[in-house]
């Protein structure tokens, strides 16, 4: 499986996931390692994580 990988690398410290992809450091370091279904796992997560992270980064740009 590809790397949702964008090359947009802020992290955001209060989720712990980058902002480009969804990524934790962990998944990251560990993505080409990772089993097929894990990695699948956390790629059907992703976009969960952006949409929530997105919420968070314009309500904290709204204050």
């Amino acid at each position: 499986m590809r790397s949702p990988c964008v090359e947009l690398c802020g992290f955001d410290a209060r989720t712990g996931w980058y902002e480009g992809c969804g990524h934790t450091r962990e998944e990251v370091r560990r993505w080409r390692n990772l089993r097929p279904g894990d990695a699948r796992r956390v790629a059907s997560d992703l976009p969960h994580r952006l949409a929530k992270l997105s919420v968070r980064l314009a309500k904290d740009g709204a204050r």
